[in-house]
């Protein structure tokens, strides 16, 4: 298991190159210490888990790993298929030029338009418009920002060496940081 900083384990998601909406998330406070836990997975992915902790309003620190290369029925039971909760991950946008811009504003207005005429669910809505902004992951989540949902538990047994790995490192990062805690 190779531990690196939370945003490289994003830019392997943005990177990921599979299909976008078949993401799944769960998320919530740590069980010990400061900041939150995040299992990110996909079928043709695998599974990744991160720890963070926001240390001021601009920043947020953390570290993550793969945790396994594919997503099986018995870890992907633990992670939400439907719900109310939906997750999207961007990448980078300093790439895209003013007509890109404008061409996907006037797309993403037509998808705006089209639902306010049609009878569809939120969750329709939400797909239709991170497909429009070209999402690379996107997808249902559980989570709970005062507690820790019962799939997140059950992960984080299911992967209890890295689960004490990398809440080892992410408290060597909250002490280096000198931060006694977050900010919320």
């Amino acid at each position: 298991m190779r531990v690196r900083d939370w945003d490289d384990i994003v830019e392997d998601v943005v990177e990921s190159n599979v299909d976008p909406d078949g993401w799944r998330a769960v998320a919530g406070d740590r069980a010990n210490g400061l900041g939150e836990d995040l299992y990110l997975g996909h079928p043709d992915s695998g599974m990744y888990q991160l720890k963070t902790y926001a240390k001021n309003p601009f920043e947020v620190k953390g570290v993550g790993s793969q945790v396994a290369r594919n997503l099986d029925d018995e870890i992907g039971e633990f992670l939400p298929t439907e719900g109310s909760g939906r997750f999207a991950v961007q990448g980078h946008s300093e790439d895209i030029d003013e007509d890109e811009a404008k061409e996907k504003a006037t797309e993403l207005e037509e998808v705006v338009k089209a639902h306010a005429d049609a009878p569809t669910t939120p969750g329709d809505f939400f797909d239709d418009v991170m497909e429009t902004l070209d999402s690379p992951a996107f997808g249902p989540m559980e989570y709970d920002q005062y507690d820790r949902p019962d799939g997140l538990d059950e992960l984080a047994s299911t992967f209890e060496e890295a689960e004490d790995v990398l809440n080892k490192e992410l408290d060597e990062l909250v002490e280096t940081d000198e931060v006694d805690k977050g900010f919320m």
